[in-house]
């Protein structure tokens, strides 16, 4: 199987997963979480996890693209800071688009007192709204810590254990504080992987690019 066939693959299996968690445990399991509720604080710092990224990740890059500018050699932890800032950035675009794209209600009313499932029992998608109040879906902390720690998943496989808990902590914060719905949560996951897949595929596909001229 290809790569591509294992990313076409991967889409659909996200797809499938998506529709059941819409279907038949998102509800559920944002009243359980609600009902449950007394740790939320503790949740919720959990997702301040991939607060930093967007910043360090532009920092980073305008400092290496400096070094280049500069005329010095990356090298390989310069080269994986490179490619996480590049999938952070593209996946930070990516997840904005779909949020628009998609225009979910939120689990709980957060924002300019936006209808929400457990305040209105409002639910579900609204294409091309717009707005704060309706971006849910897909999960923007989940696609940023996806994007960067697939890239170093990758490149650094012997901290993959590290690596998943990470991931696993972002993704229970945003569940257990009821900041986002498990199919948010899936298909930013599903997002942030791929833009560190796709630019660590870019970058190893450099040496196989025709010469020029």
């Amino acid at each position: 199987m290809t790569a591509l066939q294992r990313w076409l693959f991967a889409l659909l299996l996200t797809a499938l997963a998506v529709a059941a968690c819409y279907l038949w445990i998102d509800r559920p399991l944002a009243l359980l979480v609600y009902a449950h509720s007394t740790q939320r604080e503790s949740f919720a710092r959990l997702t301040d996890l991939p607060d930093p990224l967007l910043p360090l990740a532009a920092a980073a890059f305008v400092a290496f693209g400096l070094w280049a500018l500069a005329g010095r050699p990356l090298s390989n932890p310069g080269a994986a800071g490179v490619l996480c800032s590049i999938s952070l950035i593209v996946g930070e675009t990516t997840k904005s688009l779909l949020k628009f794209v998609f225009g979910r209600l939120w689990p709980d009313t957060w924002v300019q007192n936006n209808p929400s499932f457990l305040h209105d029992g409002a639910y579900g998608f609204n294409f091309f709204h717009g707005g704060a109040g309706y971006a849910s879906f897909p999960s923007g902390h989940t696609a940023a810590t996806c994007a960067v720690i697939s890239v170093l998943w990758m490149l650094y496989p012997k901290l993959r254990p590290l690596y998943a808990l990470a991931v696993m902590a972002v993704a229970v914060g945003l569940i257990g504080a009821n900041y986002h719905f498990l199919s948010d949560v899936i298909a930013g996951g599903f997002i942030g992987t791929s833009t560190g897949w796709m630019t660590v595929a870019l970058w190893q596909a450099r040496g196989r690019a025709p010469a020029a001229g």
